[in-house]
């Protein structure tokens, strides 16, 4: 039997209350668990607040006030993310490194109408994140205010509110630059959600679960009580699976609330549990009740997995028992065209992608992400590495979060961790990337005390920290003696030696690679190159396309190529997996490349969400699935000596044809990734079959493409939800006569719209662009570009047409539903 245990949170004194007993389904005496017992209003509820804001773009002070007319101000929807709807310039303050965007001062206004029986409720607003220096005023009052952008934070309003009329004001401050290393965007770019309670009721990321392989299940209650008069309450937990079906339930626990509140702890147990993994992400979700009076007042839903995971010194990871290598990828937030603005379909379409190339995990560099982000992981089977700052007290920019530091550091840590720790996909805390007091004695100090404030709140995920000084005598952070692995960024050539160098010591590779493509751009592929050679010599080794070569044979000269990293992280047990630099491009930090560049070449994936080549060398390393890819495309002078590279797995051996002549067979020798011919170049079709024990299993074909014909869309959704939110990619592709991609088209192409949506956002994935996002126009790149439509919330069809000067245009349509 469990003696579950109160505790007032300001004193801290334990008293005791009865024993917690369980059912397991079945009739009992517990009040109904659907509530029906209680009034017909939701006892606990969490609105959507993104729509009808007003927007200005520059600094008006006095709109704080309820007297300021906002009649002339723009009317939108959130999230709203200012800076991506601008033009790009090499003299916005932002820098090439910040994206080449305009940042500045924006102000929201909003007016709502307060929610009925306001007075007896507990009413907040939530926002999920602002970049940055937010300040919030209801009704002319000051809330406060938040500087990291990537916090999320909340404000109770209930004591400021009237009946009728009341108006929310939101300034938002990032015209202090440079401030991020990357693309941030500007504004309030998260959503924003009003809740209500009862006055007594589960505090904002009031619980806590953990539960074991064997089921046993630990539930942390936070539960607030703003009457400012003690309270007894009954508790009440219920556990349900993924299909719905309750799989425990609590009977009524009497609890006594002081005025502070109290923190409830509890045990129990579920039978057979099905655990959580990256192939099976079950989850469960735990209902938490509070009853007064026989009365439901309180309905808090918690969602969680059932799993167990282990880092090892010797044999790395393992889940549930078994190992696996953890094969992650490093992502931004940023969302390509769409900038900052949190759309769950844009996420989950990212996801799709690296899903597909066999990731299994993701590191969200180098900050808290959107909560919508860590669901999607948990849904999808991803394990995350959260990371929550990218610097401490010492700068890597003028205005970055260093002169915030010593006064938020604390808040805005302990604010990551209790918001995400019951999402079963986090298996790692980052306290820092690259922190510069690696170097520096108080870099001992700091990490003690950051790691000590993670383990206060969750004892159950280790702490780590992305290293980058390999010298442990030079290390401060890791002198410390308090991280629980080991997390090295670059300098693959030291994974071999790490358990001699470091007996003992579990290890990561928390960022790897940092290789350099551009999209359909190939060049010799002979020798490996680092761009820039150091970090001292001014960059001229690139060319006139400002491009990098899609060959994997560039890198940055602090990392080295995809498959150089992967060589080495793939031969030792003991590193227990990798988060290569980046999964996809992301807005900013254009190195090697000055402006115009203004965005990263580093992904595997570009900008638009058009794989890379080196996206089949992963995929056929990373996933079972047969794969065969050849590269480059087949448009050259006749006679060039071409390098034509496989990627290619499930297989002995590829034989490469070109126009029907067999150009011979090859096979991986060693640690090979891929095989390769050289070809004179001529017109016609090159063709590659790969075979296991003389039996064809994959045939594939790069032809020559003659002149830009006609155009092709390609939706990667046919059927969107009309909730004003749902996106359909549409894929452009300038075609020749024949129905084949042409390498180099850069075709002029207008989109046209009809019926019930709108263009999001338009791209084509080339770094050194400088047409805008938000516009019905873009040239295509390597023969493609990107339209992304958006829903309206009317039921219907979205038509889009796309011409082209000289081409046959096309046209598409998009169904939506409710």
């Amino acid at each position: 039997m469990f003696i579950a245990l109160s505790y007032c949170k300001a004193s801290g004194i334990a008293t005791t209350f009865s024993p917690l007993s369980s059912l397991r389904g079945g009739t009992t005496a517990c009040p109904d668990l659907s509530g029906k017992q209680s009034t017909s209003k939701e006892p606990h509820t969490r609105t959507s607040f993104n729509k009808e804001w007003k927007f200005f773009l520059g600094d008006e002070p006095g709109a704080k006030s309820p007297a300021y007319t906002d009649s002339k101000w723009r009317k939108l929807t959130l999230p709203h993310d200012w800076s991506i709807e601008g033009k790009f310039n090499e003299k916005n303050p932002a820098k090439p490194e910040g994206g080449g965007l305009p940042t500045g001062i924006g102000w929201y206004r909003k007016e709502f109408n307060a929610p009925t029986n306001f007075a007896n409720k507990l009413i907040t607003i939530e926002f999920d994140g602002v970049y940055k220096n937010s300040e919030v005023w209801i009704n002319g009052k000051y809330l406060g205010k938040r500087p990291y952008g990537y916090s999320s934070f909340a404000y109770e309003i209930s004591k400021y509110l009237k009946p009728g009329k009341n108006l929310i004001a939101v300034k938002v401050d990032n015209a202090a630059q440079p401030d991020s290393r990357w693309y941030s965007g500007s504004g309030i770019y998260r959503n924003v959600w009003l809740t209500s309670s009862a006055k007594v009721s589960v505090a904002r990321w009031g619980t806590f679960v953990t539960a074991d392989q064997s089921g046993q299940v630990q539930i942390e209650t936070q539960i607030q009580n703003k009457t400012l008069k003690p309270q007894s309450v009954a508790l009440i937990h219920a556990i349900y699976d993924a299909s719905g079906k309750l799989v425990l339930k609590t009977r009524p626990t009497p609890v006594k609330i002081d005025t502070s509140g109290n923190l409830i702890t509890s045990e129990d147990q579920i039978k057979n549990p099905t655990l959580w993994s990256v192939a099976n992400p079950k989850q469960y979700k735990l209902v938490t009740q509070i009853f007064q009076n026989n009365k439901l007042i309180d309905a808090y839903e918690t969602k969680f997995g059932v799993r167990s995971f282990r880092f090892d010194a010797e044999k790395g990871f393992s889940i549930n028992g078994k190992s696996m290598k953890i094969l992650g990828v490093c992502l931004h937030h940023d969302l390509g065209a769409l900038g900052a603005a949190v759309n769950v379909r844009a996420m989950e379409r990212q996801l799709e992608i690296m899903k597909a190339m066999g990731v299994n995990a993701i590191r969200t560099a180098h900050n808290p992400p959107a909560t919508e982000f860590l669901d999607l992981c948990d849904q999808m089977g991803f394990l995350v590495m959260d990371e929550a700052f990218d610097m401490w007290a010492k700068k890597k920019n003028k205005n970055d979060y260093h002169l915030n530091f010593a006064e938020c550091h604390k808040r805005d840590l302990e604010d990551m961790v209790v918001r995400d720790r019951n999402h079963p996909s986090i298996i790692l805390w980052s306290i820092g990337n690259e922190i510069r007091e690696q170097f520096d004695s108080s870099g001992i100090a700091i990490t003690k005390e950051l790691v000590s404030m993670v383990k206060i709140l969750d004892k159950t995920r280790p702490v780590i920290s992305a290293l980058t000084e390999t010298d442990s005598t030079k290390n401060f952070i890791y002198q410390a003696k308090v991280l629980d692995i080991y997390g090295l960024n670059y300098n693959h050539k030291k994974y071999k030696d790490f358990p001699k160098n470091y007996p003992g010591v579990k290890f990561l590779a928390t960022e790897t690679t940092s290789a350099l493509q551009t999209r359909g751009f190939y060049d010799t592929a002979d020798t490996i190159r680092r761009w820039p050679r150091d970090g001292k010599t001014k960059f001229t080794e690139g060319n006139k396309e400002w491009s990098a070569s899609a060959y994997d044979n560039v890198s940055a000269y602090w990392g080295s190529t995809h498959e150089e990293t992967w060589k080495e992280a793939k031969k030792y047990d003991h590193v227990s997996g990798l988060f290569v630099w980046t999964g996809f491009d992301y807005l900013g930090e254009p190195l090697p490349y000055p402006w115009p560049a203004r965005s990263s070449y580093f992904g595997i994936v570009d900008l638009a969400g058009f794989p890379k080549d080196a996206y089949y060398m992963y995929q056929s390393e990373w996933t079972d699935q047969p794969v065969l890819h050849i590269l480059p495309h087949w448009n050259w002078e006749q006679g060039k000596s071409v390098e034509v590279w496989a990627y290619y797995n499930n297989a002995d051996e590829v034989e490469l044809y070109l126009n029907g002549k067999s150009l011979g067979k090859k096979s991986k020798q060693n640690d090979d990734l891929h095989v390769l011919w050289k070809v004179n170049f001529e017109s016609g079709t090159l063709k590659a079959i790969s075979r296991k024990k003389g039996k064809d299993v994959l045939t594939t074909e790069v032809k020559t493409a003659g002149a830009p014909a006609k155009i092709e869309l390609v939706a990667d959704r046919s059927k969107i939800k009309a909730d004003g939110k749902d996106l359909s990619f549409i894929t452009v592709r300038v075609l020749d006569a024949a129905g084949n991609v042409v390498p180099n088209a850069d075709n002029l192409v207008d989109f046209k719209v009809e019926g019930n949506g709108f263009i999001a956002g338009v791209d084509n994935g080339f770094q050194a662009s400088l047409e805008p996002f938000k516009a019905n126009y873009r040239k295509a790149f390597h023969g493609l570009c990107l339209a992304i439509l958006q829903s309206t919330e009317k039921v219907g069809m979205i038509k889009l047409t796309a011409s082209s000067a000289g081409l046959a245009s096309s046209s598409i349509t998009i169904n939506t539903f409710k």
